[in-house]
C-alpha cells in the first residue's frame, strides 16, 4: 500500500535497529526508549492550512529529528510508520 498525505502532513519510518548486547544484557524491543529520529517516506503538498500558507521544506528520503510525542503510528502492511506535521520536524539531519 502506498500513502500519500495530505496537506502538511509527513510519513515517516524509523531506521532499521541492530540488536546490541553490551555487557551481556538483552535488552528486548518492547524495553527500548522509541528514537525521534526518522526517514521521510512520503510528504504531502503543502497548501493552506489554518489560514497560512504551507511550504512542504521536507522530502522523501530525508532524515529528520521530531518531537518526541508528536504525530500518530499506524502498521501499514506489516510495517509502523508514525504521520507528523512538518512543524512536528525539529531538524534534518545530515
Amino acid at each position: 500500500m502506498k500513502l500519500k498525505p495530505l496537506f502538511d502532513k509527513v510519513v515517516v519510518k524509523q531506521p532499521e535497529e541492530t540488536e546490541q548486547n553490551i555487557g551481556g544484557i538483552f535488552l528486548p524491543t518492547a524495553a527500548k526508549e522509541k528514537q525521534e529520529i526518522a526517514i521521510v517516506v512520503a510528504v504531502g503538498e503543502g497548501g493552506i492550512v489554518d489560514g497560512k500558507e504551507v511550504t512542504m521544506v521536507v522530502k522523501p528520503g530525508d532524515k529528520v529529528l521530531y518531537s518526541k510525542y508528536a504525530g500518530s503510528q499506524f502498521k501499514i502492511d506489516g510495517e509502523e510508520v508514525t504521520i507528523i506535521k512538518q512543524s512536528d520536524i525539529l531538524a534534518v539531519v545530515e
